[in-house]
């Protein structure tokens, strides 16, 4: 059986979970618009009310727009 004798906890022990607990505050910490990330796509709908509240299409057309979506 091994057998740590006289084990601390200071040293590079010590230094290691320091570096662990920063790596983990990283990944969940992060801002989600990273640079060559993945990105989740927008949907046709999406892109419908985009455009709505942009001004581009009317009330009209975009409840045309949708009926036509949400039958597919």
């Amino acid at each position: 059986m091994y057998m740590h004798e006289n084990y601390q906890l200071w040293g590079m022990h010590f230094f290691w979970w320091i570096v662990w607990v920063i790596f983990l505050i990283w990944i969940f910490a992060v801002p989600y618009n990273i640079p060559g990330q993945r990105l989740k796509k927008d949907t046709p709908l999406d892109l419908l009310k985009k455009r709505f509240a942009s001004g581009e299409i009317d009330n009209n057309e975009f409840l045309e727009k949708k009926k036509l979506l949400e039958k597919k």
